[in-house]
């Protein structure tokens, strides 16, 4: 399982338009955008949608000015 952290460095509101343009089924519940939960909304967008992983951030990272950051998982013991 990857984890990753989403910047919001757009406008949250333009990309929700563009994410509801393109996965019409999308809630408001779905995009409620929480700092420090981009993970989970993330993880909400593709149940919702159906998008296949990693399509979500994608699409943010690509066409919204919005960065995808890897972190390192702790090893485990």
């Amino acid at each position: 399982m990857n984890i990753y952290t989403l910047q919001i460095k757009g406008d949250w509101a333009i990309a929700k338009g563009k994410l509801r343009q393109k996965y019409g089924s999308l809630t408001d519940d779905d995009l409620h955008y929480v700092e420090g939960r981009e993970n989970e909304l993330v993880e909400r967008i593709e149940k919702a949608s159906g998008a296949a992983p990693g399509e979500i951030e994608s699409f943010l990272s690509n066409e919204h000015n919005f960065r995808v950051l890897s972190e390192a998982q702790p090893p485990t013991i």
